[in-house]
């Protein structure tokens, strides 16, 4: 039974069930956003992008705010030019980084948005009508926009998601994706880093059984540069009772440069074109000092860079850069190569690093595999290619989508609802180390008290445990283990404190017992998938060490049997066995000796009380309360929920806009087309009088004058309002219209079916003559009804005016030829009558025996009939049954 039952559970295991549930990934990039999204539903891929309002694979990580409009994406790209200062970029480089940090960023780059520091030392956004947003709410609202996406490409809701993070994102950095995701409505499975990604899509196909590698993949995205080392490898693992071969991955270790990346390329550009064009002024005037012709030269320069990578030569145009002034020029790739010179050493850095730390060679290593839009420049492939002595670079990978693909992977393996048959293991890492240092009073300071609690590269997710004995309340530090090594921006190591109460008060109500060891707290850290630490919780440990009294029964027989008692009771003493146990022992013994036992009754039975030394554990759950300030500082409830509301107003306002956008479009649209078709269209004149269409071109008119005046202004409902009156007016004779073809239409299909009608009744009557008259003659009833109702209705129409309402229209001829053909299809389906099946008849040579059990049994089969049918009495019932029934039943 439990082999079947195995057999069965095996069988659903490897059916694939249909699931309407969908999962998404994020690549937050610093200058591009990508959305991917898994959904197996039948007939799409388990894996795509999702592509955007404009039908693009990426979308720009922008947010702007333009006369109490906000725009994402796209809506903001098309702004910079004109509004450079209304237009926020570079979001996910400036949260949970220090105020001047981020000052110091966002000039570097000319953003001439205006930031102010807020209560935890960060920056936050002031955005044109004085309103403030915090980082974390701005990143929500990209976070919002890549979840409408998702959904808007996969038909249904989605919520769980996978966001990509750069590998030098810290502590608070990754809480303030967490926290920006929470208010976005997205729940994050999990953070991964970007390298991780790549690899779980460079590892997903291919396999490692028999040929272990390790594979680099370098990456040069906007902003950042680092290079990564993965070690790809097999184990055996059980499936079903199989051993199979099973892929996996481990990160060995990264190495970053988070100041170097393509936009520094671009910078480069600008400096040199901004020059050239101060000296074309001749008056003194540093074009730099203009956010506006800074904003175009910026947005030209990028597609200079892009040309550059294919051509030797390109040039740079830019209208009305300032002063009505339009710029021309033109630079070479040599230049743009020189322009960089520095750059390109700093860009080996990392690679040498990484291969340094693992003490490899760079022909130990497989592959080196590009990533990153900036890794398409020739000049930086020509030195990764020198320094790795290599003729070609591995690009086996897409350099934008790896990352989101890899991701969604990833996505689709945490989740619940989806299972994909591919499966690649991941050990990532933490990137970096982190210590434990505790403070209190009386607490004092060694070794124990400032401990690594996790080792850079320690595999993620882990749980630690650390131990420390103290009897008053103390605080825990967490920071980074090196100060050499700090996420960009960060000048404190310490990224969270905690309080941890409760000892003191433990240690005063146990101080009076009997301790057998120190009381001591222990405290439970963990380090989450996303690479976030916290202290879970802490305990204090109190042991003790008491006699307690134990119940025992004491057998009290006489002296013949006194030797065997106190052979057991010392026996039981020294076990240290329960009173029930020391009883079977005496039972035991007994066996051997009945006559020395069969005196014990329950009167020579009497319970005593014995006291036994016995150690305990007591367990106090402690208060720990995070004290975190500054910017690993996290939202408390209050923020969130006033955060939520104000991004749920926002979200209300832009689905507003975008009806009343729609529905002015459907109004000006209509207005157009049907204007012109009434003008132009000699079907209408057929059905309308003049009147009528002047009329009607009047109306719109008088609507499309409102539209560009004080329309402008207009809400959805005045448009959606307007646009019923015209269809109220122009609804019924577009319907004239389009009755004039499809009214005959309808009836020539309608004759059509009756002439065939014909046929199918004589093919019945052959074929099928089983069918009820009754039945065909319904059907012929049925349809010549619906031939006098079209030749009725026909002679009506034929009488009335083609401006007035049509007698009949389409639709009804459609209907009742449905009605007469769904008739038809139910005779059609009438079964032929099962045959009569006769029992076969006896062979000969039993016929003579039968015969004889016949007439022996006859009398009394006879009789019976006759008690219980009665009716057989008078005979009535004989003369009205088949006589082939009579004697078939004798038989």
């Amino acid at each position: 039974m439990l082999l079947r039952l195995g057999f069965i559970l095996c069988i659903f295991a490897i059916i694939p069930l249909k699931s309407q549930s969908a999962v998404l990934s994020i690549d937050l990039g610093s200058e591009w956003l990508k959305v991917a999204v898994v959904n197996l539903k039948p007939g799409q891929p388990p894996i795509s992008i999702a592509i955007n309002e404009m039908s693009k694979r990426k979308s720009p990580n922008l947010v702007s705010f333009q006369s109490g409009i906000r725009l994402i994406g796209e809506e903001s790209s098309a702004l910079i030019a004109r509004y450079p200062d209304k237009v926020y970029a570079q979001i996910r480089d400036l949260i949970g980084k220090p105020y001047s940090f981020s000052k110091q960023k966002i000039d570097s780059f000319y953003l001439p948005y205006q930031i102010v520091e807020d209560s935890r030392g960060v920056a936050a956004i002031k955005v044109d009508d004085g309103e403030i947003y915090s980082l974390e709410e701005m990143l929500a609202m990209i976070l919002s926009y890549a979840l409408d996406l998702a959904e808007f490409h996969s038909k249904v809701a989605v919520k769980d998601a996978v966001i990509t993070v750069p590998p030098y994102f810290g502590q608070s950095e990754r809480k303030a994706v967490i926290q920006a995701a929470q208010l976005a409505g997205v729940n994050v499975l999990s953070l991964i880093n970007e390298h991780s990604g790549a690899a779980l899509q460079y590892g997903i196909d291919k396999k490692f059984a028999n040929d272990s590698k390790y594979v680099v993949f370098y990456d040069m995205g906007a902003t950042s540069t680092y290079a990564a080392l993965v070690y790809f490898s097999a184990y055996d693992t059980k499936d079903y009772g199989k051993t199979l071969s099973a892929n996996q991955f481990q990160v060995k270790d990264v190495v970053w440069n988070a100041e170097l990346g393509g936009q520094h390329m671009e910078l480069r550009l600008v400096e040199y074109f901004a020059d050239e064009f101060n000296k074309q002024l001749e008056n003194g005037v540093d074009v730099r000092k203009f956010p506006k012709a800074m904003a175009k030269l910026k947005k030209q320069v990028k597609r200079t860079k892009e040309i550059l990578s294919a051509n030797t030569v390109a040039p740079i145009s830019v209208e009305s850069i300032h002063d009505d002034r339009d710029f021309r020029s033109s630079i070479t790739r040599e230049k743009f190569e020189e322009l960089c010179e520095d750059l390109w050493a700093k860009a080996l850095i990392p690679l040498k690093e990484v291969l340094q730390n693992s003490g490899l060679r760079a022909d130990e290593v497989s592959a080196v595999e590009l990533i990153g839009g900036a890794t398409r420049v020739p000049k930086l492939q020509a030195k990764l290619q020198e320094f790795l002595g290599r003729k070609q670079l591995d690009k086996h990978l897409d350099a934008d989508e790896a990352i989101v693909l890899g991701a969604a992977l990833h996505a689709a393996n945490l989740s619940d609802g989806i299972k994909l048959n591919r499966k690649l293991g991941m050990i990532d890492g933490a990137t970096y180390g982190y210590v434990m240092e505790l403070d209190g009073i009386d607490l004092v300071k060694d070794e124990s008290t400032k401990q690594v609690l996790v080792p850079r590269m320690k595999k993620v997710p882990s749980k630690m445990f650390r131990s420390i004995i103290h009897k008053k309340d103390f605080e825990v530090a967490l920071s980074y283990e090196s100060k050499d090594l700090l996420p960009p921006g960060v000048s404190s190591p310490i990224f969270a404190q905690y309080t941890v109460s409760g000892l003191a008060n433990a240690t005063e109500r146990y101080a009076s017992r009997n301790l057998s060891a120190p009381i001591k707290a222990n405290l439970h850290f963990s380090l989450s998938r996303s690479g976030v630490l916290t202290l879970d919780r802490a305990e204090a440990v109190i042991e003790i060490t008491e006699w307690v009294e134990v119940p025992k029964k004491n057998l009290t027989v006489d002296n013949s049997t006194s030797a065997n008692i106190t052979l057991n009771s010392s026996t039981e003493t020294a076990s240290g066995d329960s009173a029930e146990e020391g009883n079977d022992n005496l039972q035991n013994d007994g066996s051997t000796n009945n006559s020395s036992n069969s005196g014990a009754t329950e009167e020579n039975i009497k319970e005593i009380i014995e006291k036994k030394l016995k150690k305990r554990t007591f367990r106090v759950t402690l208060k720990v309360a995070e004290k975190t300030i500054g910017p690993a500082m996290s939202f408390s409830e209050k923020s969130l929920a006033d955060a939520k509301q104000k991004l749920a107003a926002l979200n209300q306002k832009d689905a507003e806009r975008r009806r009343t956008a729609e529905l002015k479009n459907n109004l000006e649209g209509y207005i157009y087309s049907t204007r012109e078709k009434v003008e132009s269209s000699g079907e209408v004149e057929k059905v309308s009088t003049n009147e009528e269409r002047q009329s009607f071109i009047a109306k719109l008119e008088e609507i499309q004058d409102w539209l560009y005046m004080d329309g402008e202004d207009a809400t959805a409902g005045e448009f959606e309002e307007r646009l019923k009156m015209l269809k109220a007016i122009g609804d019924p004779i577009f319907f004239r219209m389009d009755e004039l073809t499809a009214r005959p239409k309808a009836m020539e299909q309608a004759k059509k079916y009756l002439t065939e009608l014909a046929e199918i009744v004589r093919g019945w009557e052959i074929s099928k003559s089983w069918i009820p008259k009754e039945k065909i003659d319904e059907v012929l009833n049925l349809a010549d009804k619906f031939s006098k109702w079209l030749d009725q209705k026909q002679a009506e129409q034929e009488k009335a005016s083609a401006t007035s309402e049509p007698v009949f229209t389409s639709e009804e001829v459609y209907d009742k030829l449905a009605d007469l053909q769904a008739e038809v299809t139910r005779v059609n389906r009438i079964p032929k009558p099962r045959p009569k099946v006769e029992k076969p008849a006896k062979n000969d040579t039993n016929t003579e025996k039968a015969e004889k059990d016949s007439n022996s049994t006859s009398g009394t089969s006879e009789e019976s009939s006759t008690k219980e049918n009665p009716e057989t009495s008078d005979g009535s019932a004989t003369d009205n049954a088949d006589p082939e029934s009579r004697s078939h039943d004798e038989l």
